[in-house]
C-alpha cells in the first residue's frame, strides 16, 4: 500500500466512526505515559505522536505541563477530531498531516512516541525509510517509544496486515544508533470485547 492509499484508507476510517468506535481506543494511553515518564523528560521536552490521529495521549501530556507537543498522522480527519476535543488548548500543539515515511522533519526532538503506526509499515522500503527518519528527528540522547503488536499479537488491524515485533526485531528495525532500554508487554482491551497482545519498546539515541 503506497502513501495515497494509506492516507485514504485512514480518511474513511475516521471519517466514518467515532472515536471510541476503533479497536485502539483508549480513554487514557497509561502505557505511553509512563514510559515517557521513564525517559526523564521535562515539560519544555519536544515530543512528536507519530500516527497520533484521535488519541487522547495528547490531552494527557498538556494536562501534565508539556508545551511542545506535535501530533503527526495521514488522516486530517482524526487529528481533527482531536483538535476539536481540545478546544482552545489545541493551538498550543503542532499538527501535521503527513506520511511519516517521506516526512521531512524540521526540528529535533527529546521523545519519538509511535502507538501502532509503525507495525502497519510491512513493505521494507517503507521501514526503511520510516528509520530514516526516526535518525533525522530524534536528537543524541533522545528517547524512541513505540508500540507495536506482539509476536503473538493479531496478523491484521483496520482491515489491514500488520508486521509484528519484539525488542530485538524492533531494535534491528531502528539500528545500531539505538539502545533498548526496556520493553514491556501490553494487554490493549477492545472497546467492542477482546484483547491485543502489544510490546511497547524505548530506546535511546546513542550516537
Amino acid at each position: 500500500m503506497d502513501g495515497v492509499d494509506r492516507q485514504a484508507h485512514w480518511q474513511s476510517v475516521y471519517g466514518t466512526k467515532a472515536e471510541t468506535e476503533v479497536s485502539w481506543f483508549q480513554e487514557r494511553a497509561s502505557i505511553s505515559l509512563d514510559l515517557i515518564h521513564a525517559t526523564g523528560a521535562q515539560a519544555s521536552a519536544s515530543i512528536v505522536d507519530i500516527g497520533g490521529g484521535a488519541s487522547r495521549l495528547v490531552d494527557a501530556l498538556l494536562d501534565e505541563g508539556f508545551g511542545a507537543v506535535t501530533v503527526l498522522d495521514l488522516s486530517a480527519e482524526a487529528l481533527a477530531t482531536a483538535q476539536a476535543r481540545l478546544g482552545p488548548r489545541a493551538s498550543t500543539v503542532r499538527w501535521l498531516v503527513a506520511d511519516v515515511t517521506t516526512w521531512e522533519p524540521a526540528r529535533a526532538f527529546d521523545v519519538w512516541h509511535d502507538c501502532a503506526a509503525f507495525h502497519f509499515l510491512t513493505d521494507a522500503k517503507d521501514r526503511a525509510a520510516y528509520a530514516e527518519r526516526v535518525g533525522r528527528a530524534v536528537r543524541p540522547g533522545g528517547h524512541v517509544i513505540i508500540g507495536t503488536f506482539a509476536p503473538d499479537g493479531p496478523e491484521r488491524c483496520s482491515g489491514l496486515p500488520v508486521q509484528r515485533y519484539d525488542a530485538r526485531s524492533l531494535g534491528e528495525a531502528l539500528g545500531s544508533a539505538f539502545e533498548l532500554v526496556e520493553s514491556r508487554r501490553h494487554d490493549h482491551r477492545i472497546p467492542m470485547g477482546g484483547t491485543q497482545r502489544f510490546q511497547f519498546s524505548r530506546f535511546r539515541r546513542t550516537d
